[in-house]
């Protein structure tokens, strides 16, 4: 029982864990199925990033739309989508301004090898590939690399692809095999040989070169035990580290010490005893190194070396230099930070330290070091420096305008005409000035000192622009009024009896122009009698004493009027007699009748002189004659009067005025300071004073009696006072830098100047501008180059290997042979001082040797003199020159010295050639115009100085080659290092049209009309001149405008009647009707020429009076009536049964009862018969008139004004006048004629620095810019702003190396050697396809020399044994460490074989070391930055500075760092559990791959537990009792290390 229960406990709890390990499944997966199919549903979308916006610089933030959408495409709530997923909707950015245009680029690379394309098919010439190049974004400053999105913002990045073709690939072509080679005789085993040679290298890509050798053992029968033939071979090893002599070999052993002697001054080199001396800085240590030699048996055993004893016997030992490395001082302290301001994170300043060199490298000793080092300043107190000042551009006020600049550009003589007018060019001055950011004040300080326009950003104002002067117009004045009466001065305190009679005239148009004045309106004449009233007298009827007829009186009406014709008090006339009654007479019926007296006729002349006087007439007719017993009918004379007018001289007086002074200050009046908004200040008020004389029409001055003193001019005016204006200049600019690198002794002397600029010119009377605007001076404390020069003593005596050392080795007892000598090098100043080695490694180039190679001839040795020096070259390409030796001592004796094969005597050389040859090289340069002195062509324009056509010349580089077609500099060519062309630049010719004519008269006599000007073709336009205006049939162009003619500037001017003349033949009474005529002229009205005759032509010929009329002579007894009095006037609106009325009175009635003749008419006013209407008439608006000194710029149109009648008769104005019509207010208006401006460009600037400084492709480049934009029809800028042409090809030097040599044994058969290889200095002209040739290496002498391995140890095997290749073995790279071992061809391991040169490192350092701040050493071996911030790097791949890479505090910053999957041990245990996470899906909504692992092991886990319990069950499955329900149990992951 006991058993059972311990079995059944265990099967139940079996069962229960299965079922609810069963139900923690399937509800996991539940939970992971809904948690899919919800994923699944809904997910993020997001909207294209939107524009950075905020702050310059890295502040800037740039948003999209974030929005949840179901799977089918509407979008849904954000609760539905995966809050954890959710994609960012704001990020940093790089906000780009105006003035990070200039501090960032592109850097491309060259492009790279083409690579061929996954094209299917055979290649046959050539496949599609793609050519691949980088493109990096590059901080200008210090060509750092930045983010790329920076540049992004500023251009578009480069296209990074491209197609291209590649050659088919072409495998390698070899040769057949040669026949094998011989075997040796003998029983010795031995190899033979073939070979075979590369006839094609493989290309693009081809197969490689098979082996070109092939070796196989010789066939031997075997040789006879102990009678094997051998080979044997000097087998010489390795020479050994170079040693100092031991202590018993000091008679001859030790090392060359330099002692400075104190009595000779030179130093000796001398031997000390023992190995213990004091290391000098300068010594150099000679000592010697050994190699051992064996003799080897062809079956590699070691054997006597007497069996390989030959004539020449191997170098064993040789003399060598104690290696020493090169030592340098400490690091001097770091220099301070090149930013002394802020520029922000973009712009890190740099610092640097120095140090120096106490004593050089000698032997195999380690070069120096580099001995500057620079690095980005930290960061550290970057807050505190003071933000950087900006800079902006600043402009002088307008200065005056100029209409020459403008007529300059079609006509460069307009400048010599005087007066001009109308549109021109006004320029300023445009410069950079410096403001500065006020920390504490949070405002811009600015500091108006000009600085170099380089500083300032952005385009710079405008410095001209179009502008107008106003042309001066002269007054317009009308005609003058007639005479008036003769007024006394003043009427109300009049004395004496003598007046002025005057006449005015009025201003029409005012004048325009600082000197324009208007004449005098004022004319006066004295006259006696002045009179300020008078009497105006009207008649009354006659009144007869008695009857009806007869004498009587007729009735006055008088009123007092003053002289303007207004009614005053009648006591004002009291002085003057009043006239009451007038006798009169009525005639009775038997009397003679008279008419009234006629108008007095228009006064003969204007004025009385003595020749001349005015007079006038009227005159009276006879009527009706007498009957018998009548009152008779007075003689002829009695019915005419004549009497004086116009009695003053023809002397007029009037007032002449100076102009106006200039406005000063009074003393009396001031007022405060205002200012306008012009910028005009006005100062108060002012006085201007003139003066003023009496004139005398025809004598000049007179006395001011002469002239009224009422219409005496005044003397002096208030004016507007203007505000001084003192000439503001900027304070002087910088003084320009000198340089700070020494220059040298005889260096001319440099100078540096400094400038001002005129803001504001002075007016008004303010201080003037200084005369000094440009200063220089020479520059002081320039630091003069030192001068250190090396200074090389005597050679010490050849010392050879110690005796010791040599003693014996067989065939070397003598003290002769090769050895090595030591000078010492000092450095010495300009005065002969000692200095330090540094400074003449550093300007005196690189040390001379120390140590050379030196022979001591031993006694069977041929000795020679010294070389002579070679004999001189002709100028012959053909001569050679030569040098000599002669023999010396026993030499000469001995017949191997003899023979010149050998030892050669004379050496002969070929001289150097000087012909030389030019190619040209690259394209011709754009024609550039005023490379000559040519004058100019007509109808070339101009902009400033710089000229736009004609004759120029083009240019192409030449390539200058000598004799051996080595590259030369181009001056052996030729001077300029160009080919020169002259070429031509066609001048466009604009169309060009004569001045305008005069205008002709006006088309009418009265009224408005037309006046023409015409101008007519000159020259038509080419070559992209401008056009001409559209012009007729005649090649003309026509100007009409409106003018006006006076209607009343002549009229007909009529005499009295004459008589009236009876026909006395048929009537005998002398009475009845009659003809009776006048005389009819025409006379000029105009104010000069007043009454003057003229032909009857120029008077209206319609209006012309009549000058013969019926009359009638009343006979005796009839009734006599008046004639006709005027037609009364109709009214304005003509009404046909509206009449007009006239009437005349009865003289004398009749005796007999007939009638009188009626005595009223009546006609209806019946519209343009006897009645009209009038109005003003319009003409169009003219063109735009400009003043005759002005082509363009502000003008005036004009419209002129008519007066109508309804008939459409034009009549005088006064008929339009008297009707007081309304008159139109604008007669006239500005306007604008628009300037045809051509575009103008500054001058040329100097040609740029060569792209290159050596070889081929390199461009020069200048440009211009534009000053002023193209206008109108002017002739628009050019499309060219910039020229290039080539650079002169020069020779481009550089080191070459050559092919390592065979492996070199000096004197051995096989064993150890060296490999050498030459550095020579080649020329070529750096283009793809140059092959360098060996020249002079003088010529690369300043080039500098890099680390570049020369010799190499090397092995050759000797015969018979085997050859094994050694080879350097590496582990893996682990923590920057790895394990290097050397191993023999046949894999075993060993010490020693490999050479040390080419021993990988074992432990990685990064080099140079991360010094920089925030760096750190990556596992790949080079200097990285931790995170947060990013690497930039240099040109040649090592790091520059570590740059914060802003807002990457945010988790979510996209910035790519070395240092994310770099960073030390915490990124590790980062990278190592950053995947903990119960997320059963991946991004793209699959389920991950631990989800199907967990669900396989757990079906497998409860097939187990299922099979286990079947196994352990005895009871049925109804037996079991049902677990106690239990609580879900949930797995989360926080992340802990521990869990």
């Amino acid at each position: 029982m006991l058993l059972q229960q311990n079995w059944v406990s265990p099967h139940w709890a079996w069962q229960s864990l299965g079922k609810s390990f069963l139900l923690f499944v399937f509800f996991m997966l539940q939970t992971a199925d809904l948690e899919a199919r919800r994923g699944h549903q809904f997910v993020w979308k997001t909207g294209h990033w939107g524009r950075c916006v905020g702050d310059c610089g890295s502040g800037g933030t740039r948003s999209r739309a974030v929005w949840c959408t179901h799977t089918e495409g509407w979008t849904s709530h954000h609760a539905n989508c995966d809050q954890k997923e959710k994609p960012e909707s704001q990020r940093r950015c790089f906000k780009v301004c105006d003035w990070h245009l200039e501090l960032f680029e592109w850097e491309v690379s060259g492009w790279g090898t083409c690579v061929p394309g996954g094209e299917a098919g055979a290649c046959v010439t050539a496949q599609h590939g793609l050519q691949r190049r980088s493109a990096r974004c590059l901080q200008k400053l210090n060509r750092s690399t930045v983010a790329s999105e920076i540049c992004e913002h500023l251009a578009p990045r480069p296209p990074l692809e491209q197609a291209c073709l590649v050659p088919c690939p072409r495998d390698c072509v070899v040769s057949d095999f040669s026949a094998w080679s011989q075997c040796g005789g003998g029983c010795t085993r031995t190899m033979r040989h073939r070979t075979r040679a590369v006839v094609a290298p493989p290309l693009y890509g081809g197969a490689p070169c098979p082996n070109l050798t092939e070796s196989r053992l010789c066939e031997m029968a075997a040789c006879p035990l102990g009678e094997e033939e051998h080979t044997y071979s000097l087998k010489v090893g390795p020479w050994g580290e170079c040693r100092l002599p031991h202590h018993e070999d000091v008679s001859m052993a030790g090392r060359a010490v330099l002692d400075f002697g104190a009595d000779s001054g030179e130093p000796s080199v001398s031997w000390l005893e023992g190995r213990k001396a004091h290391h000098h800085a300068r010594e150099v240590q000679v000592g010697y190194q050994s190699r051992p030699v064996r003799c080897v048996r062809s079956d590699g055993k070691n054997v006597v070396l007497s069996l390989c004893v030959q004539d020449a016997i191997p170098l064993t030992f040789k003399s060598c230099v104690i290696a020493k490395d090169c030592e340098t001082s400490e690091w001097s302290a770091w220099s301070a930070c090149s930013q002394t301001c802020s520029w922000g994170e973009l712009a890190p300043g740099f610092r640097s330290r120095r140090r120096g060199v106490q004593s050089v490298a000698v032997g195999t000793g380690k070069l120096c070091p580099e001995l500057e080092e620079r690095e980005a300043c930290s960061t550290g107190g970057r807050e505190l420096l003071q933000p950087c000042p900006r800079f902006s551009w600043r402009t002088s006020e307008w200065k005056a305008c100029q209409v020459s600049l403008l007529l300059d550009q079609q006509d460069p003589r307009h400048h010599k005409h005087a007066g001009l007018c109308g549109g021109g060019i006004q320029t300023r001055e445009v410069y950079c000035v410096q403001i500065t950011v006020e920390v504490e004040m949070h405002r811009l300080k600015e500091v108006s000192r000009p600085v170099d326009g380089k500083f300032c950003l952005g385009p710079a104002p405008s410095a001209s622009q179009l502008c107008n002067l106003p042309c001066p117009s002269e007054c317009e004045v009308s005609a003058w009024s007639v005479w008036g009466p003769c007024l006394p001065e003043n009427c109300q305190d009049h004395q004496g009896r003598r007046g002025f009679r005057m006449r005015q005239r009025h201003v029409i148009m005012d004048p325009v122009g600082p000197s324009a004045g208007c004449p005098h309106l004022v004319e006066s004449i004295p006259c006696e009698d002045p009179a300020c009233y008078e009497w105006i007298i009207s008649e009354g009827i006659c009144v007869t004493d008695h009857g009806e007829c007869g004498l009587g009186n007729r009735i006055l009406k008088t009123v007092c009027k003053n002289k303007k014709g207004e009614e005053v008090p009648h006591h004002l006339c009291s002085e003057y007699p009043r006239p009451e009654v007038m006798a009169c007479e009525i005639p009775c019926a038997t009397d003679c009748v008279i008419s009234e007296w006629s108008q007095w006729s228009p006064c003969s002349h204007s004025c009385s002189s003595k020749n001349a006087e005015g007079s006038q007439s009227r005159s009276r007719s006879i009527l009706a004659l007498p009957a018998e017993g009548g009152k008779a009918c007075p003689p002829d004379r009695v019915l005419q009067e004549h009497r004086a007018c116009n009695d003053h001289p023809c002397v007029h007086f009037y007032w002449e005025t100076s102009p106006w002074s200039s406005c000063s200050e009074d003393a009396l009046v001031a007022l405060n300071t205002t200012f306008s908004w012009s910028g005009e200040a006005t100062c108060g008020v002012g006085i201007q004073t003139r003066k003023v004389s009496c004139m005398k029409s025809s004598s000049g001055h007179v006395t001011p009696k002469r002239c009224p003193d009422s219409t005496r001019p005044e003397t002096a005016r208030p004016c507007v006072l203007l505000c001084k204006k003192d000439c503001i200049v900027t304070p002087f600019s910088e003084w320009t830098r000198c340089p700070t690198t020494c220059q040298p002794g005889n260096a001319t002397a440099v100078k540096q100047s400094r400038y001002r600029i005129i803001i504001q010119d002075a007016a008004n009377g303010g201080h003037a501008c200084p005369d000094t605007l440009y200063e220089e001076r020479e520059c002081e404390d320039i630091p003069i180059c030192p001068v250190y020069r090396w200074k090389t003593h005597r050679w010490s005596h050849c010392i050879l290997v110690p005796d010791s050392v040599r003693q014996g080795v067989l065939g070397y007892n003598e003290a002769c042979g090769h050895g090595l000598q030591s000078r010492a090098v000092t450095c010495l100043s300009e005065t002969n001082e000692s200095a330090d080695v540094t400074e003449c490694l550093r300007w005196a180039g690189p040390m001379p040797p120390l140590v050379q190679e030196c022979l001591v001839p031993c006694k069977d040795d041929c000795t020679f003199t010294p070389w002579s020096k070679f004999t001189a070259c002709s100028f012959d390409c053909e001569s050679t020159k030569t040098r000599r030796r002669s023999l010396t001592g026993r030499s000469r004796k001995r017949d191997k010295c003899q023979n010149t094969e050998v030892y050669p005597q004379v050496e002969t050389e070929l001289c150097p050639c000087e012909v030389f040859t030019s190619q040209p090289h690259g394209n011709w340069s754009d024609c550039i115009i005023g490379g000559g002195k040519s004058e100019p062509q007509s109808g070339m324009r101009s902009h400033g100085d710089t000229k736009e056509c004609g004759e120029g010349i083009r240019l192409r580089a030449i390539a200058c080659y000598d004799k051996t077609g080595r590259l030369v500099d181009p001056s052996h060519c030729s001077s300029s290092g160009y080919i020169e062309e002259s070429c031509t630049v066609p001048c466009p010719f604009d169309c060009k049209l004569s001045d305008w004519s005069t205008w002709t008269p006006c088309s009418s006599s009265c009224g408005t009309g037309v006046k023409v000007r015409s101008k007519w073709l000159k020259e038509k336009p080419y070559n992209g001149g401008r056009p001409c205006p559209k012009l007729d049939l005649k090649n003309q162009v026509y100007e009409a405008v409106p003018c006006y003619t006076e209607c009343n500037q002549y009229s007909w001017v009529v005499e009295p009647w004459s008589p009236c003349k009876i026909n006395s033949e048929q009537n005998s009474l002398h009475c009845g009707e009659g003809i009776q005529t006048r005389k009819v002229r025409c006379v000029s009205t105009a104010e000069d020429h007043r009454g003057e005759t003229v032909p009857n032509a120029l008077c209206n010929q319609a209006e012309i009076p009549d000058e013969v009329q019926k009359c009638s002579l009343y006979c005796p007894s009839e009734c006599a009536v008046s004639d006709w009095g005027q037609w009364s006037t109709c009214p304005q609106v003509c009404d046909p049964n509206v009449v007009q009325t006239r009437t005349r009175q009865v003289l004398r009635s009749s005796v007999n009862t007939k009638p009188c003749p009626e005595d009223s008419q009546v006609k209806p006013c019946i519209l343009n018969q006897n009645c009209f209407q009038y109005q003003y008439n319009l003409t169009d608006w003219s063109t735009c008139q400009l003043s005759e000194n002005a082509t363009c710029g502000r003008g005036v149109r004009r419209r002129l004004l008519s007066c109508v009648r309804s008939d459409g008769r034009t009549v005088s104005a006064r008929h339009c006048q008297q009707r007081r019509l309304e008159k139109p207010t604008e007669m006239s208006s500005e306007c604008l004629v628009g300037c045809v401006v051509d575009c103008r460009l500054s001058a040329w600037s100097a040609w740029s620095q060569c792209s290159q400084t050596c070889g081929a492709g390199g461009q020069m480049v200048r440009g211009r810019a534009v000053l002023l934009q193209a206008a109108g029809e002017g002739r628009p800028c050019p499309a060219q702003l910039a020229q290039h042409r080539s650079c002169p090809v020069k020779p481009c030097y550089g080191w070459r190396l050559g092919p390592w040599s065979p492996c070199r044994l000096q004197g051995g058969q096989c064993g150890d050697g060296l490999q050498v290889r030459n550095l020579t200095c080649v020329v070529h002209d750096a283009s793809v396809s140059a092959t360098a040739k060996p020249v002079e290496n003088a010529l690369c002498a300043e080039l500098p020399l890099k680390e570049t391995v020369l010799q190499l140890p090397c092995s050759v095997p000797c015969p018979g044994g085997k050859c094994y290749d050694y080879l350097w073995k590496t582990s893996l790279w682990r923590d920057n460490v790895r394990t290097v071992w050397c191993q023999r061809s046949d894999g075993i391991n060993v010490t020693g074989g490999c050479a040390l040169q080419t021993k990988p490192a074992e432990v990685r350092h990064c080099s140079p070391a991360c010094r920089k701040p925030f760096s750190y050493c990556t596992q790949r071996g080079v200097c990285g930055c931790e995170r947060g911030y990013t690497e930039i790097m240099r040109s040649n791949g090592f790091l520059d500075y570590c740059m914060k890479v802003p807002g990457l505090e945010d988790k979510k910053a996209d910035v790519k760092t070395i240092a994310g999957k770099n960073k030390p041990v915490n990124s590790k245990m980062h990278d190592i559990f950053k995947g903990w996470s119960i997320q059963p899906f991946n991004p793209d909504g699959k389920l991950k791959m631990w989800v199907y692992g967990v669900s396989a092991s757990g079906f497998l886990i409860i097939a187990f537990l299922i099979f286990t319990s079947f196994l352990m069950c005895k009871k049925s499955k109804q037996h079991q009792s049902t677990p106690p329900q239990q609580k879900p149990l949930t797995l989360a992951y926080d992340g802990d290390i521990d869990m």
